[in-house]
């Protein structure tokens, strides 16, 4: 039996012009303990998917289902066995941490001290701010808790959107080594993230964009779909080299990546001679053209600009 099952799942939202397809037939299965992540940009229809695994949100057509639950004929049994993190802080601001934890033990009859070993590595970071009330912690900390708080019943499987979102660089290397530690106690754990270099932590991914997976693999078979060789191109002249990229016919494609433009051409040579003699006619001083190993970004980059049937 799978953790978490969808077939062909769509929604949309709005009438008539306005309507939206914010999912367009999604199909795919995770396995029990398994690391999922749901990767693409905002408004890739990520948060509509979790939210209708977690029974919040109706489908307008296909099937899914959760522990081997319908999401719509079983949500109730559901919703006792899954922990929800959503993408924006919704834990009540002036409860203290202490008080937000133990709310949310008795609304699924358990307590604190019952599953204390679950959170206990989590919640001891903020646990001497317990009497701090939860509008008043930082960023950082307001992720722990929501997390102590989605895992406090003990959940076989967990739904996090975008948890990571707006929370500094040491933080985000913190969650994602709890999120393993979850996941080593058996629980299954599907994650929605914009940020491309946490695909790496997961098992497998989804890339998402527009309401469809443009690719279902993990990191490493992800990446092996970039065939080309990648070229990393800068120059002095940032702004110009962009423009030149665009009307030189050996570019296939070209895309800002940090200081740096990733490009592919269209014939697939082991020195790019031609580019580099097109852009020294150019005027570009300080040019620097080299070779480097693509990453998941750079697959989702290529992926984007193929024609969807």
């Amino acid at each position: 039996m799978m953790a978490i099952e969808a077939i062909s799942v769509r929604k949309s939202y709005g009438k008539g012009i306005a309507r939206t397809e914010a999912l367009k037939g999604l199909d795919f299965a995770v396995s029990p303990g398994e690391l999922f992540g749901l990767i693409g940009p905002d408004g890739a229809g990520k948060t509509s998917l979790i939210r209708i695994l977690a029974t919040l949100l109706l489908a307008d057509s296909g099937e899914a289902s959760v522990d081997g639950f319908d999401v719509v004929k079983q949500y109730r049994e559901i919703r006792r066995r899954i922990g929800y993190m959503p993408g924006k802080f919704s834990l009540y601001q002036d409860l203290t941490v202490q008080e937000n934890l133990e709310f949310f033990a008795t609304i699924f009859n358990t307590s604190v001290q019952e599953n204390y070993g679950l959170v206990r590595d989590i919640y001891q970071q903020i646990e001497p701010f317990r009497d701090r009330s939860a509008g008043k912690l930082s960023g950082g900390m307001k992720q722990k808790l929501a997390l102590s708080c989605a895992l406090i019943h003990r959940p076989s499987v967990l739904f996090l959107d975008e948890p990571t979102t707006g929370v500094d660089a040491v933080s985000r290397k913190e969650f994602w080594q709890m999120l393993k530690t979850l996941q080593s106690q058996g629980i299954t754990i599907l994650v929605s993230t914009p940020y491309m270099d946490e695909a790496s932590l997961c098992d497998r991914i989804a890339l998402i964009q527009e309401g469809r997976f443009l690719n279902l693999d993990s990191p490493a078979g992800t990446i092996a779909r970039f065939r080309k060789t990648l070229w990393a191109v800068r120059s002095e002249r940032m702004y110009p080299l962009q423009q030149d990229l665009r009307h030189c016919a050996e570019v296939d494609s070209s895309y800002p990546f940090g200081e740096y433009y990733h490009v592919t051409l269209s014939t697939d040579m082991p020195d790019p001679d031609s580019l580099r003699t097109f852009l020294h006619g150019r005027d570009h001083p300080g040019l620097e053209i080299r070779e480097i190993e693509p990453g998941i970004e750079d697959v989702f980059m290529q992926l984007m600009q193929q024609p969807h049937a």
